[in-house]
């Protein structure tokens, strides 16, 4: 394994793979100088270069873990050399560069997979077999919050740094792509990059989602809610156990009622709170990015769900600069 770009997210790759039973890291690129030496020096006899080329000529599969305005050509090169990909979020800047990466690992037949992190998290799993199970009923609604105080990035918006994990968890978990987004934000720190920014998405079975997306935040919250008609459900990723609660809530209509009045009748009921396996998901990433290199599944996070999920960012994108008038969603 190899992994390009040794910064705020890719040292995480770095220590999951150096402890990971199925892989070997064997080189490391990065632009930075500070970052090759820190590098050379926590994991000695890993090949440390600038060089693209030379890590893609000595590795059988990598991680792009770069700034964002290099994934769609770091992708080309991996293609163009059939060096399999996991490419972190997003996926690319533009719907264009999406399908193009798309295209070329189809055509060339090379493994390529998004970055999208919290579909491989245990309690999102779980909540996708709640959904597809009918468990929950219609699901009526989700919202999420992906707030924080920092890290504040200048080269990326809330929406384009955040916003990719929360839109494919709402994409993985609902089975579906929005019809059309709305956003609103604002640059309150850096002229022309929103610090916080609400995303609005409308999906054709009726279902709403809405996700408050922002690094100038007092409070640290990674939470989705979904509400169906038969229970509702919290994902809390801030909690160390308990991530995920399942509510016996919800409002039912009798078969007979006297008046109007009583034609809705609110259930309170049990909170069951489900054991969810304690596995990290990066770990759990890069085991299922070794099976797609292998050949033995079919990948999650494909390059068709990165493209999806550009699509919606860039639509989003285009709200945000009409001042949030809902853009249609291409398919």
């Amino acid at each position: 394994m190899g992994v390009i770009g040794a910064g705020t997210w890719g040292k995480n790759h770095l220590r999951a793979l150096v402890g990971h039973p199925e892989a070997e890291l064997v080189a490391v690129c990065d632009a930075s100088a500070t970052v090759r030496e820190r590098v050379a020096r926590q994991y000695p006899g890993v090949t440390v270069t600038e060089r693209v080329a030379e890590l893609l000529g000595a590795v059988e599969a990598v991680v792009i873990a770069s700034p964002a305005t290099t994934h769609a050509d770091l992708a080309r090169q991996a293609v163009a050399a059939g060096v399999p990909a996991l490419v972190e979020k997003p996926f690319a800047l533009s719907v264009k560069d999406a399908e193009d990466v798309a295209e070329r690992a189809a055509k060339a037949g090379v493994p390529l997979l998004a970055g999208h992190l919290l579909e491989y998290h245990p309690a999102v799993e779980r909540l996708r077999e709640l959904v597809a199970a009918g468990t929950l009923g219609r699901v009526y609604y989700l919202y999420g919050q992906r707030v924080n105080l920092g890290q504040i990035r200048p080269d990326e918006n809330a929406l384009w740094s955040f916003g990719p994990h929360d839109v494919s968890v709402a994409l993985f978990v609902l089975g579906e792509s929005p019809t059309r987004v709305s956003a609103v934000g604002k640059s309150y720190l850096q002229p022309g990059i929103e610090d916080v920014v609400f995303l609005n998405m409308e999906f054709a079975s009726g279902t709403l989602v809405h996700v408050q997306l922002s690094w100038l935040d007092p409070h640290k919250e990674r939470k989705i809610t979904v509400v169906g008609a038969k229970q509702m459900v919290v994902f809390d990723d801030m909690q160390p156990r308990e991530k995920l609660r399942i509510y016996d809530k919800g409002v039912d209509r009798p078969p007979e009622y006297g008046s109007y009045g009583e034609s809705l009748q609110i259930r309170e009921g049990d909170i069951f709170i489900p054991r969810i396996a304690n596995t990290e998901p990066l770990t759990a990433e890069l085991s299922h990015f070794f099976k797609v290199v292998r050949g033995e599944a079919t990948a999650r996070s494909d390059a068709a769900d990165g493209v999806r999920v550009v699509r919606v960012l860039e639509a989003a994108s285009a709200s945000l600069r009409q001042g949030g008038q809902p853009v249609g969603v291409t398919a």
